[in-house]
């Protein structure tokens, strides 16, 4: 890897022999990771930094999305000056396992058969997608890491890293994320799930070459939009408004507005994301409970690692609430490990740590240590 590629965040693509075992038996061989880079590695390592990607984002967490020309999803949080300093840090970010944007995932090839995997896709937890990313690092040839920052689901896998690797990590960022999925995130997901499922399309995932399960999708979409807002958004921004017209129609079209918001949240989704992808990706978010992973106590997940932690909720976040985050730090706290935390007050619901937020870019350059 040249020096230029290190520094401008150029997409990458790399296939690992493995094998890379998984917590739900069997193991998958070879290991597919896209990725991106931002910044120069340091001569001895030290400077690296690991940004986990949520449920329906990317690798392009500063750089421009080749697919949608956007930019990347955290530019505000990650470049020159940032609070993830790209002058300071060699920021990695990959693609996760089970995703359709370049890493091994049920649209990926099996090599067994020349076909895409569809359903044949081995089912993949969180601690397998940090696996897969310490595979990554190791080809990177990056032994540690400076942090491991990631919000939503990838603050599960900033969770996961210290206790998965914990002589691997030296501080972690876990924002507006829990430590286990709910019975109430559960049921939202097997919602969106049966929706994909049910489409005449989906084929039993062997959709490939023919017409994607387009309305399945969507529908599973719109329905987990809502849970990333907040009431007191929806209304400050629709309220009960109509769309483009003077009176109800008295049929179904989208006469409110926040119905037509929803629609175009659906559509547009669609044509960036695999529906396979989203019933695994879904999946390993419900299947994850970190205290079950180390003898039904969370702090155990945390006795072996000497890591930092800082933690971040927002009030109105009901999916990831602010108790969620406190129990992390109490486990924290029972085992013994230096943590920081913060309520912010935002009226985004969920999605406020995608957004430019002043407060949080604080906390994070604090933390980080960049000064922002």
């Amino acid at each position: 890897m040249s020096a230029d590629d290190q520094r401008f965040g150029l997409q990458r693509h790399v296939i690992l022999p493995g094998p890379l075992p998984l917590d739900g038996g069997g193991q998958l061989t070879p290991v597919e990771i896209a990725y991106e880079t931002y910044g120069t590695l340091a001569p001895d390592g030290g400077n690296a930094v690991l940004i986990c990607h949520a449920l329906t984002m990317d690798q392009h967490v500063a750089g421009a999305n080749p697919r949608t020309g956007k930019p990347g999803w955290w530019t505000q949080m990650v470049g020159p000056g940032r609070p993830v300093d790209t002058d300071r840090f060699f920021v990695v970010c990959a693609n996760v396992l089970g995703s359709c944007m370049g890493s091994s995932g049920p649209a990926t090839i099996n090599p067994a058969t020349g076909k895409p995997f569809g359903m044949s896709f081995p089912v993949i937890t969180i601690r397998d997608m940090v696996r897969a990313q310490a595979m990554l690092l190791d080809h990177l040839g990056i032994g540690r890491l400076k942090a491991v920052i990631g919000g939503s689901m990838g603050g599960m896998q900033a969770l996961s890293w210290p206790a998965t690797f914990p002589d691997r990590v030296e501080a972690a960022v876990i924002i507006a994320s829990a430590a286990r999925h709910s019975a109430q995130n559960i049921a939202f997901h097997e919602v969106g799930r049966q929706a994909v499922m049910a489409d005449p399309n989906w084929r039993g995932g062997d959709y490939y070459g023919h017409s994607a399960p387009a309305a399945g999708l969507a529908v599973a979409r719109m329905a987990a939009h809502i849970t990333y807002l907040s009431e007191a958004g929806l209304t400050e921004k629709f309220g009960r408004k109509l769309q483009a017209r003077e009176a109800k129609t008295f049929g179904f079209d989208a006469d409110f507005q926040v119905e037509s918001y929803l629609r175009y949240q659906g559509i547009a989704f669609v044509d960036r994301f695999d529906a396979n992808s989203y019933l695994y990706i879904t999946r390993a978010m419900d299947y994850f409970d970190l205290a079950e992973e180390h003898g039904g106590l969370l702090a155990n997940a945390f006795r072996q690692t000497h890591a930092r932690f800082a933690l971040i909720s927002f009030d109105t976040d009901w999916l990831y609430p602010t108790r969620e985050s406190r129990s992390i730090v109490h486990a924290l706290n029972a085992a013994g490990a230096p943590v920081s935390f913060v309520e912010l007050s935002s009226p985004y619901g969920h999605d406020a740590f995608l957004l430019d937020s002043p407060e949080m870019n604080r906390v994070v350059a604090g933390f980080m240590g960049t000064g922002v």
